[in-house]
């Protein structure tokens, strides 16, 4: 290994451990100059393109889906879709709650008014299926102590279309009607109503974050006019991004959870590059930069780290690409569409703004009227970073042991998790559509929505089908078998078995059911659909795919890590510990949502389980935005060893020049997680505030003690690579130095210690 033998002299530095002064350097490359060269040009055609997207990206929530959690390979759904084809009347979506009162459901006049709505229902365009307990006369539908009965119907088509015809036909049915009380509910209005209400806190969380957001913004910079920078580029990123999904609509189905990550993350990581670039420029310019190259250093530097972090946040998200769930791949659309656009915001628009205001990036210093004397900017905190950085590094066994111990005890919750599926209690407790939905859960003979349905497909004689309903019957943990119903002849025959399970509809005696269910012998093809076969079969399509996303996102972690650093270490410790910072998280998931605790106060239902999907996609979203802040660090670390050599001296600097920034960013990122986690659907919240802990933690704890003490432990040994890879990094690295890497002299090595440039003789 070689060693470093005449290391460049230390930097005059701040009280925050910045350069005193740093030579502008040389002009940037094409783009660099035609931004600079060119602002109100550059800020031209971004308003003009901003306002293209705002027409384009109108009316996106209304195109976008509320489901998504199912596999559409999946046994289950293509049953589902086999049923609907075959026996519309098997796969109801749209249910009336016929209240009758004390009169009772058997009441003639009840009755007849009763049997009207369902006429009237069966002549609806589009709606198809219909059935009541009038016209069946199915205990089923009729509640147990006979006050209220349902009426049951499927609107066909794909969801957007569905929704449209319960819109215009909900008025018509939905209040008091003669004798009886309607109320709709059922799959489609649980969804429908989900929907609108997301559409409704999406539109809250915005008018909250905004302006928390700018106060912040303005307390960070002091300026209000460098306050008022990111939340531009963040604006134009989330406007950008619906047009993007407005696009994707055409194509492919969306979900509208997918735009509370819009938000979250245009305005979050908008306000982290934005943040890092302004930053970087005002040291530019103290150190007697003026504004254009102050702009051009900036952009070779922060800028590159900023494109760089925007990538490794990207492929963390692309990695939902995987998965075959609508619900996350919409995610996956809408998070690397708001990255790229946040970071192409911030190195485009942010600089051009920057070189047309030069000095007066600074104006308006609201801070001013809160004290008499203005500190000498960033000294206090850029100090006291560097002196924490110092003691953690001094007891760097005791930090790295407790801290690690500490974020696997707060995990540990995670280990008893249990998976189900989303349902109408993700609503407040007010929604109609729920209230409907626990009427028929607490009011009727077993659980309307727990039974599953095996579809026959084949030909069969009549003392077949009776069989093999006697076999089912036969199952452990079989309640009841009703069917079979029986369509077509021959080769077209298809039929239909209902089977209630024990216990809940999502439950494991359900599950068991399930695969009990598959493995039956029939005389016949049979598949296997319901709410519990739903979860088995999504699980089952997660379990086979989380080892390829999980691979892809550490693989491409490491190279971009390597690529930045040159050391095979840090990337291994930028993976371990960002896992480390997502413990809390996963912890805090199980403990307040699976298991209640807390509801009250934050105004929810616990269901006993986690929804299959969130625990990838908040892994997703936390993981990538813990790089964003772990390429932040290093970029600093690596750039200021690449000159003095002092490994030490570096984590100290990086500390000091970023650890105030970034957990600026993170808390002004955590603000907006938590008004997206106001919303009043569950799965929006534990999103929101999750990853608002997730990202707390990672700042506060992972970056503040975790990172500087295992990089103490670590010591020169940070910094090691094999020589081949070495020499690889020298020639396609990148840095956020201005200095050149020098060539590589050590062919043949086994392994290098990497060299720092400014102390290379």
């Amino acid at each position: 290994m070689s060693e470093v033998k005449n290391p460049a002299p230390a930097r005059d530095r701040d009280p925050g451990g910045g350069p005193a002064g740093r030579p502008a350097g040389a002009p940037g490359g094409g783009w660099t100059r035609f931004v600079t060269a060119r602002p109100r040009l550059t800020l031209l055609v971004a308003l003009v393109l901003t306002a293209l997207a705002v027409f384009a990206g109108g009316g996106v929530g209304d195109r976008m889906g509320s489901g998504g959690w199912e596999d559409p390979a999946a046994e289950s759904t293509y049953a589902t879709r086999a049923l609907e084809r075959e026996f519309p009347g098997s796969q109801p979506n749209l249910l009336l709650l016929v209240d009758a009162g004390k009169a009772g459901v058997d009441d003639p006049a009840v009755a007849a008014e009763a049997r009207r709505l369902t006429e009237r229902l069966t002549a609806e365009p589009g709606v198809e299926g219909v059935g009541s307990y009038w016209t069946t006369g199915s205990p089923a539908l009729r509640s147990e102590d006979g006050t209220q009965a349902v009426v049951a119907a499927r609107i066909a088509g794909e969801e957007k279309a569905a929704g449209e015809i319960l819109d215009r036909i909900a008025p018509s049915y939905q209040g008091t009607r003669g004798p009886v009380e309607v109320t709709l509910g059922g799959g489609l209005a649980v969804r429908h109503e989900m929907q609108t209400i997301i559409q409704e806190d999406l539109l809250r969380a915005e008018l909250i974050a905004l302006p928390l957001t700018l106060v912040l913004l303005v307390m960070v910079f002091g300026s209000a006019v460098a306050a008022l920078l990111p939340l531009g580029v963040g604006i134009v990123a989330i406007l950008g991004t619906n047009a993007v999904l407005r696009g994707i609509t055409e194509f492919t189905d969306v979900s509208v959870f997918a735009q509370n990550l819009t938000t979250a993350l245009g305005l979050g990581l908008a306000i982290d590059y934005a943040l890092f670039v302004v930053r970087r420029y005002r040291e530019e310019l103290a150190a007697g930069a003026d504004p254009g190259a102050a702009v051009r250093t900036t952009l070779r530097t922060a800028g590159r780290t900023v494109l760089f972090s925007a990538l490794t946040v990207a492929v963390s998200l692309a990695a939902m690409l995987v998965f075959p769930q609508y619900f996350l791949r919409s995610f996956a659309y809408a998070g690397i569409a708001v990255v790229l656009l946040a970071a192409a915001a911030a190195l485009t628009l942010l600089p051009a703004a920057l070189v047309l205001l030069g000095h007066r990036v600074d104006a308006l210093d609201l801070r001013r009227l809160l004290r008499r004397r203005a500190p000498a900017k960033d000294a206090p905190a850029g100090a006291g970073w560097s002196r924490a950085a110092g003691l953690v590094m001094r007891r760097a066994p005791a930090f790295a042991a407790l801290t690690t111990a500490g974020l696997v005890l707060l995990g540990l919750p995670f280990l008893g998790v249990r998976f189900g599926t989303a349902d109408d209690r993700q609503l407040p407790a007010t929604a109609t559509s729920r209230i409907v939905q626990e009427e028929l859960r607490e009011g009727f003979p077993g659980d309307p929505g727990g039974s599953l349905t095996v579809l026959a497909q084949g030909p069969a004689t009549p003392a077949e089908y009776g069989a093999y309903r006697e076999r089912i019957a036969a199952l452990d943990g079989v309640v009841r078998v009703d069917g079979p119903v029986v369509s077509g002849t021959g080769a077209d025959a298809h039929a239909y078995y209902s089977v209630v399970p024990e216990g809940p509809a999502v439950g494991s005696g359900a599950q068991r059911a399930v695969g009990e269910l598959r493995a039956a012998d029939a005389p016949f093809d049979t598949s296997v659909t319901g709410q519990a076969a739903v979860l088995v079969d999504s699980k089952d399509a997660i379990g086979e795919r989380l080892p390829w996303a999980a691979g892809i996102i550490v693989l491409v972690t490491l190279l971009l890590v390597f690529l930045l650093t040159g050391s095979v270490v840090i990337p291994v410790q930028a993976v371990v510990l960002n896992a480390l910072s997502l413990t809390a998280m996963f912890g805090a998931v199980v403990w307040v949502f699976q298991d209640g605790h807390l509801s009250g106060l934050l105004g929810f239902t616990a269901t006993g389980d986690i929804e299959t999907t969130l625990p990838v996609l908040m892994f997703c979203v936390a993981f990538g935005l813990s790089m964003d802040y772990g390429v932040f660090l290093l970029s600093r670390i690596k750039e200021e060893y690449d000159t003095t050599g002092d490994h030490e001296g570096a984590v100290r600097f990086g500390l000091a020049r970023t650890g105030g920034l970034i957990t600026a960013a993170a808390v002004i990122l955590a603000v907006v997680m938590v008004a997206i986690g106001t919303s009043r659907v569950t799965n929006t919240k534990m999103l929101g505030l999750g990853v608002a802990l997730a990202v707390l933690m990672d700042a506060m704890v992972v970056r503040s003690l975790l990172v500087p003490s295992v990089m103490k432990l670590t010591g020169r040994l940070t910094w090691w690579a094999p020589g081949p890879l070495r020499r690889f990094h020298d020639r396609f690295g990148i840095s956020e130095s201005d200095a050149p890497a020098a060539p590589d002299t050590t062919a043949g090595d086994p392994g290098e210690i990497r060299e720092p440039v400014g102390a290379r003789g």
